[in-house]
């Protein structure tokens, strides 16, 4: 039984402060397309990032060739995938705070912890899964000369890879 509780509690610990860093992010807003973005994707948060780099796509629209059909199809997809953001922050930021309540006695029900943080997980899954398909969504809008050209714009920051293939490697 220690054992376990040991591994929950070591589990617990190491997720809720790399999730908690996100709060201190920087936010960004581009001309009126404010964003919730969590730095680069797939890092911590993950899929974040596209908002950003949707944000950028629309702010940018003449530099990419934007034609005034693909911005109003662009509008409502990143209106709704900023909502969708908005909702999980939320509702992972609420199930953290419920898990904080089940361990904050002493004895704390091991498997109302566990399940718990299945849930927290599995809340975070749903989300980038949502924002894949937001992605795929806009991506279908583009030509692939405008997504080309949209990449240049908005790469993804260095050392990115680099820092996803170390946490692919713990």
């Amino acid at each position: 039984m220690k054992k376990v509780l040991i591994a929950l509690l070591f589990v617990v610990s190491a997720a809720i402060p790399v999730y908690a860093q996100m709060d201190g992010m920087p936010m960004h807003d581009r001309a009126g397309h404010g964003h919730e973005g969590q730095g680069p994707m797939m890092e911590m948060g993950g899929m974040d990032h596209m908002g950003d780099m949707m944000g950028a796509c629309l702010d940018n629209a003449d530099k990419i060739g934007l034609t005034d059909e693909q911005v109003k199809k662009l509008t409502p997809i990143h209106r709704e995938m900023k909502k969708k953001l908005i909702r999980s922050k939320a509702d992972i930021k609420i199930a953290e705070m419920e898990l904080m309540d089940i361990m904050e006695v002493k004895d704390f029900d091991l498997e109302k912890a566990t399940a718990a943080v299945k849930k927290i997980a599995d809340m975070k899954a749903a989300h980038h899964i949502e924002m894949l398909k937001s992605m795929k969504e806009v991506r279908s809008v583009l030509t692939e000369e405008q997504f080309q050209k949209m990449k240049k714009l908005h790469p993804m920051k260095k050392g990115t890879k680099a820092k996803q293939k170390k946490m692919m490697k713990k």
